[in-house]
């Protein structure tokens, strides 16, 4: 365990208490350390929280009330070993996490979403609405950053799709990311985001900050804030989109789209950000279309096909993320948004996820190219990039 040198005093009171109890009874040097790390947790840390968060195979931690807690390991759900000490502990614990992000839950706010210092996402429930004890859900993000050649070795995308998802990003195309839960869109984002040019200025919106962009300077993050107590002062994802715009940004990358939003990120592609990226939920890129248009008509009373037509504007590429029965997470679809020949906005696909078989429980398959090619090259012409 490192020691936090603010704290030193109370890991001299700790040593000084298991010395004692030292004198009384023989304890291995191991288990003087386990024994001083689960006190100091319990009084500085998070408790049993510190240890799988320690954990580098563990990436999803679920708490359900103070005596369940599972945790996703090597893409397995499995059940944790121990428990939190009471009630009370796991709502200190809460507010602990909540509050350092300047956040606020409890019976009457009883939903938050906030993040740890890492990035990694956190989600909490608490009782009444969570009618079994509170529900604490983190997200983990990996020590180190996934990039887009850990993807290509671990088979989620092939060379060949990452070198032309490179061009598209260096090119300025908007892409737009889609994925159901889990499957991987805020890593592949981070990835993908790490192509964009270092002498560009970025504008990140998320509602917890997650994004890690590694290679730029010039980055401005933004994430959204709770009304207070009176129900006021809130700050959205839309006010951010538009505070952002009068920021001079070469791109702007929004987390996550899942409402009214969704109108000013099309705006914002619409009116010279080029290169800007985003994410959603959907079963599909088509599914992700239908979605975009009913946040639009939450935002904005205009004709459907008016809408049809902003998103095919604004958009360029859609990649669809999946997760397969195996756990493995891979991009199932790269589309582009084109015209037909009656003026329609519809989705072609230029890659396309197929599964050859199963081997030894290991879904077999691989992101193959269709005989569709990219139809509006002019971004790429314009920056002399070839494809």
């Amino acid at each position: 365990m490192t020691r936090n040198p603010n704290d030193e005093e109370l890991h001299e009171i700790i040593d000084y208490v298991i010395a004692g109890v030292a004198k009384c009874r023989l304890m291995p040097l191991y288990d003087r350390w386990e024994i001083h790390r689960q006190l100091y947790d319990s009084i500085r840390g998070l408790g049993i929280l510190e240890e799988l968060l320690a954990d580098d195979n563990i990436s999803e931690i679920m708490i359900n009330g103070v005596d369940n807690i599972y945790a996703e390991k090597f893409g397995r759900i499995v059940k944790i070993d121990g428990k939190f000490p009471s009630v009370e502990r796991l709502e200190d614990v809460i507010q602990q996490i909540v509050s350092a992000t300047n956040r606020r839950v409890n019976q009457t706010d009883p939903i938050v979403d906030t993040r740890l210092p890492d990035g990694s996402r956190v989600n909490v429930v608490l009782p009444p609405v969570a009618i079994d004890g509170a529900a604490v859900t983190i997200r983990k993000f990996p020590a180190d950053q996934i990039t887009m050649e850990d993807l290509i070795k671990w088979g989620s995308i092939t060379k060949e799709a990452a070198d032309f998802l490179k061009k598209l990003v260096e090119g300025g195309y908007n892409i737009f990311i889609s994925g159901g839960t889990g499957s991987g869109k805020t890593t592949f984002l981070n990835a993908l985001s790490n192509y964009i040019p270092q002498d560009e200025r970025i504008i990140t919106i998320e509602d917890s900050a997650e994004l890690q962009l590694l290679n730029t300077d010039n980055l401005v993050r933004m994430e959204t804030r709770q009304a207070n107590t009176e129900g006021e002062n809130e700050i959205t994802i839309r006010d951010l989109i538009k505070t952002a715009l009068r920021m001079r940004p070469d791109r702007i990358i929004v987390g996550e789209v899942r409402g009214a939003e969704a109108v000013d990120m099309l705006q914002a592609m619409n009116t010279g950000h080029d290169g800007s990226m985003c994410t959603g939920h959907a079963n599909s890129a088509q599914d992700m279309m239908y979605r975009l248009e009913n946040m639009v008509l939450t935002g904005i009373d205009i004709p459907l096909e008016a809408i049809k037509s902003q998103i095919g504007a604004a958009i360029d590429i859609v990649v669809h993320l999946g997760r397969l029965r195996d756990k493995t997470r891979k991009v199932m679809t790269i589309h582009e948004m084109v015209k037909d020949e009656n003026e329609k906005i519809k989705l072609q696909p230029l890659y396309v996820y197929k599964e050859t078989g199963e081997r030894n429980g290991i879904v077999q398959g691989s992101l193959e190219k269709t005989e569709k090619k990219l139809k509006n090259n002019e971004k790429l012409a314009t920056h002399g990039i070839e494809i």
